[in-house]
């Protein structure tokens, strides 16, 4: 495994539905969660990826986790151009940026746990982890995991100010963006 995993690093346990999904996280460097299902704090360091049962006999384990790299929002339209068709390609998706995939030395196997839905863990957890049960964080750590999660949010809710660069744009150029004049006819 990568050893830029921390311990103190957060990871969100993703559920990984269809073995296409994984293709397009390995070639494209994406990973897709709906809007109203999301979590409430995607900004974490690493994910881990659930493979259901659709990955036969890989199923119900995590093999890959990749580092997260940033995240948009847009529609299930744009992020699958080939499904314009979908009678969801309008909604709007978290599109998550990730890092190369890197598989686990030893996966970790689902054991009693089959349908889960997302998992907010520790790179400290991950790393030690046998089975999904293991990635649950307990007690008063509990607590130091809520609170890293909750400054995430407050972080990626805050927008700092980016300093306007100097551009020399036409006059007539200007106005149009501006909305202060018409566009002239020109030969």
């Amino acid at each position: 495994m990568s050893t830029s995993l921390t311990s103190d690093a957060l990871v969100l346990v993703a559920v990984m539905t269809d073995p296409r999904d994984l293709e397009i996280a390995r070639l494209f460097g994406w990973y897709r969660i709906p809007l109203r299902t999301a979590p409430k704090v995607i900004a974490v360091d690493y994910l881990a990826f659930y493979q259901t049962k659709a990955f036969k006999d890989q199923k119900w384990r995590i093999n890959y986790i990749a580092q997260v790299r940033g995240h948009e929002l847009t529609t299930r339209g744009e992020l699958l151009r080939e499904d314009t068709d979908h009678p969801r390609s309008r909604e709007e998706y978290f599109k998550i940026q990730i890092g190369p995939l890197e598989q686990l030395l030893d996966p970790i196997l689902a054991d009693k746990w089959r349908r889960i839905t997302f998992l907010y863990t520790t790179g400290e957890y991950l790393l030690s982890a046998e089975t999904i049960n293991d990635l649950v964080v307990h007690s008063e750590e509990r607590q130091v995991l809520w609170k890293a999660l909750r400054d995430r949010l407050d972080q990626n809710q805050t927008y700092s100010a980016v300093e306007a660069q100097d551009i020399d744009l036409d006059d007539d150029i200007l106005s149009l963006l501006l909305g202060i004049k018409e566009l002239k006819e020109y030969p």
